[in-house]
């Protein structure tokens, strides 16, 4: 087995940074950047650790997402289990496991959350609505994809550390990215990839970096992202609406046209639907390859 590693350089970082920094140098020409302090007055990075969230949202029941494979039954976004938020932390502090939680929204879930952080004014116009929670256990980790809608993230971890790698919206073209969808193949073991299996990969360049308690990452318009919890944590994000007018006119199309027509797609074909997306998410990209 060719296992090699991925075209990756390291995503530069800065202890701080000025909004007009940021903007000329990061947003403009939309590259990563990983903020070493852009937070470190919030009580979120004093506070913000395990025993803080059992306390505070140990009650709530939590949806709960594991890297088991696309299913035809599987709902867009439908959790694969569900428990109480209490239990789920004593099973990150107890041993390894791929469940994760992504997209939980803080103000409406737990609004007394939002007294322990604010938005940044740093250039961005950010969603005060979409504060986003997600948590990982040990080695646990997300299929490489993007984002439906597009949006300029900024990144927050707490607890632990975590692993990303990034890559521009325009190299899809080497992801063997599924049509109809937001992810690169399943199969694809982004940590170590097989170049024999998957050789489009060898021209794909990216980002990569590890993120500590209380680092902000920023991921740029429609950048594709793989998270691996090197250690149980958890992240929060905020995110700006794509300000590229294509990237706009896509996140239009995945929101209102492609979901519901992948959706209605699973209901008449079934598990046929995913095969068939999987299988030209592997020809298409190595008949560009080729070419």
């Amino acid at each position: 087995m060719a296992v090699n590693e991925l075209n990756l350089k390291e995503i530069e970082r800065v202890d701080s940074i000025s909004k007009k920094e940021f903007i000329e140098n990061y947003v403009k020409p939309q590259v990563p950047v990983v903020i070493e302090n852009l937070v470190q007055d919030w009580p979120a990075v004093r506070n913000w650790d395990f025993n803080y969230m059992r306390e505070k949202v140990g009650d709530k029941i939590v949806p709960l997402y594991d890297d088991r494979p696309v299913d035809y039954k599987d709902g867009f976004n439908e959790p694969h289990a569900k428990m109480k938020m209490s239990e789920y932390i004593d099973l990150l502090e107890r041993e390894p496991t791929r469940y994760r939680i992504f997209l939980y929204n803080v103000l409406k879930e737990v609004p007394e959350l939002q007294n322990d952080f604010d938005f940044p004014e740093i250039g961005l116009r950010l969603m005060k609505s979409l504060p986003m929670l997600f948590f990982g256990g040990e080695d646990s980790y997300t299929f490489m994809h993007y984002d439906i809608d597009l949006a300029n993230i900024l990144h927050f971890h707490f607890q632990g550390e975590k692993e990303c790698i990034l890559y521009p919206f325009g190299e899809k073209k080497h992801l063997y990215k599924v049509p109809h969808s937001l992810i690169a193949h399943e199969s694809i073991d982004f940590s170590k990839p097989d170049y024999e299996k998957w050789p489009a990969l060898k021209n794909a360049n990216g980002y990569r970096t590890r993120l500590g308690h209380g680092q902000t990452l920023y991921m740029p318009e429609g950048y594709w992202h793989y998270m691996r919890y090197v250690t149980p944590g958890f992240s929060m994000s905020m995110r700006s609406i794509a300000r590229n007018p294509r990237n706009l006119s896509q996140a239009l199309y995945n929101i209102f046209i492609m979901r519901h027509y992948d959706n209605l797609m699973r209901r008449i074909k079934g598990q046929k639907w995913i095969d068939e997306k999987n299988e030209r998410a592997i020809t298409n990209t190595n008949k560009r390859l080729n070419n």
